[in-house]
């Protein structure tokens, strides 16, 4: 008996045919997508798999950035439109070029057409459960729900919290060390994130190594806001702040302490320090660190597209209970990296139907915190729109006109030469203002990955210099380029201030001093959604 004939192709491959018309059509294409191959751009990550380099899907990314770099164009090259304004347009118009791309479509996107395929339309189902979990949640995942537990696999350095108010909780760690540092150091982090920032994986985290460094730290945990806090302005964070130094300082009986303020407690930190200085009281804080902080909003970059009329009338839409939830917030800064934290969510975990990495950090960047909506408009209308801070007397806080040239307090002033939401070249105006002995350290990478870099790691970089050069860009010639963390560079110029040291105990133990211990670190006001 004769051999059955082969079956067709159709019947073990049934995309078979579609395949073909596939290649057939490439095969007349191929030409035109090898005399155009200039457009492409082969750092672009969206397209840069071997399966664009099929003819069809080559056209396509070709003719996209045709399209995109016509439509930004017609942007630029528009008259008579104020610079603030064709900003508006310009970061406009790129969201829409960069929602356009054809990565992001199931059907112009040929790895996700081959993924399907490969799987029997397993990965579409998969990414589209993400998406409808997504829209329940109201807010893109970026990391599985239970891979990260606040108190449990990240901010689990040990400590105690010893003080709280309606606003925020102190927690202070217990010491590492036989002895620690006389002078202690207190935390104030942005409280549109959560503190854990600086507290992620033990390997990660700035307040674990901070510890292990011999310094008694604290850490202000901020409340994420609730109707309660309707009422909540500005003076309110910076009387916060005032009350966190005045309670470390008489719980260790010290005079002075080191403070840090992070992203928007930074900017808050110099108004409290213009505030001290105008009671008298400005030896209260030793010395003063900035880590991506901004007190000069005049180049404040693409945050200055949210602050028109029509933004914060949209802030006061949002917020009729008293506070702005904060996925709002984040959506916000998802969009000034739209490519990496919103379209390459999209592709992987939609279209592709990926699971989600297991990353700290990504976790950090989804763990919103609500906003007061008094304090949260008048912030953007009052510093970034009007940037009052910056001129001497503009602004009131606690009853006291603010004059950033009145401060002399010694500080450390970082930036990140990739920051996106504080340049550094808006950063370094903080030189321009303050009265006091200035370091300024520009460090590689950006607003997070430029601070949290520990030694271990061995990344980045980081230039210092003459913080009195008249701009960045001078700084930036005459710097001098050190490999790794800079870290290590900001504790030695905390020791400067003073070598006095004292034991480990007593009141250096968390809970054992003035203050009992009101629960284990990090507290719940952490934990609160």
């Amino acid at each position: 008996m004769a051999d059955d004939p082969a079956p067709p192709a159709l019947a073990t491959d049934p995309f078979a045919g579609f395949r073909a018309i596939l290649d057939g059509w490439g095969q007349i294409l191929a030409p035109a997508a090898a005399a155009g191959r200039d457009k492409v751009d082969r750092q672009d990550k969206r397209f840069s798999a071997p399966e664009w380099e099929h003819p069809v899907f080559d056209l396509m990314r070709q003719g996209y950035a045709t399209m995109a770099d016509a439509m930004m164009g017609s942007v630029e090259r528009l008259e008579g439109v104020a610079p603030g304004e064709k900003a508006r347009m310009a970061f406009a118009m790129r969201t829409l070029v960069e929602a356009m791309s054809p990565a992001n479509s199931p059907l112009t996107n040929p790895v996700a057409l081959n993924k399907a395929i490969e799987t029997g339309g397993a990965s579409l189902a998969s990414g589209f459960a993400h998406l409808l979990a997504d829209l329940h949640r109201g807010q893109l995942t970026h990391t599985p729900a239970q891979a990260f537990e606040v108190g449990v696999n990240i901010a689990t350095t040990p400590g105690k919290v010893v003080h709280e108010t309606p606003l925020y909780q102190l927690i202070q760690y217990a010491p590492t060390t036989p002895t620690v540092a006389k002078t202690p150091l207190v935390i104030f982090p942005p409280w549109i994130n959560r503190f854990y920032i600086l507290d992620l994986s033990p390997e990660k985290s700035f307040i674990r190594w901070a510890v292990a460094e011999g310094l008694t730290v604290f850490m202000v945990s901020w409340k994420s806001a609730d109707a309660s806090m309707k009422d909540v302005v500005w003076d309110d964070y910076v009387a916060a702040q005032i009350d966190a130094i005045d309670t470390i300082r008489g719980v260790l009986d010290v005079k002075s302490v080191h403070a840090i303020g992070y992203c928007v407690a930074g900017t808050t930190l110099a108004a409290t320090l213009a505030v001290l200085a105008a009671q008298g009281k400005a030896k209260k804080v030793k010395s003063a660190t900035f880590f991506t902080a901004q007190v000069d909003f005049s180049e404040a970059g693409e945050l200055l597209n949210f602050v028109d009329d029509a933004n914060l009338a949209l802030v006061e839409q949002l917020s009729g209970e008293g506070f702005l939830d904060g996925r709002y917030m984040a959506a916000t800064f998802n969009l000034l990296r739209g490519r990496d934290l919103i379209w390459s969510t999209v592709v992987n975990n939609y279209l592709l139907g990926k699971d989600y990495p297991a990353f700290d950090l990504l976790h950090w960047n989804g763990d919103v915190t609500n906003l007061p909506a008094k304090w949260h408009r008048a912030y953007l209308a009052d510093l970034y729109r009007d940037n009052k801070l910056a001129g001497p007397g503009a602004m009131t806080v606690m009853g006291k006109p603010i004059d950033l040239r009145t401060i002399e307090t010694p500080a450390y002033i970082q930036a990140g030469r990739e920051d996106h939401i504080a340049p550094a070249a808006s950063v370094w105006k903080i030189t321009h203002h303050f009265a006091g002995p200035l370091r300024f350290v520009l460090a590689g990478s950006g607003h997070i990955a430029g601070v949290v870099n520990p030694p271990s790691s061995g990344k980045y970089q980081y230039w210092t210099g003459d913080a009195k050069a008249a701009t960045l860009d001078q700084f930036v010639e005459g710097a001098t380029e050190h490999k790794g963390s800079w870290w290590p560079d900001w504790v030695a110029w905390v020791r400067g201030f003073g070598a006095d040291e004292v034991a480990a105990k007593d009141a250096r133990i968390p809970g054992e001093g003035k203050l009992a211990a009101i629960e284990d670190a990090p507290g719940r006001y952490v934990k609160e959604r």
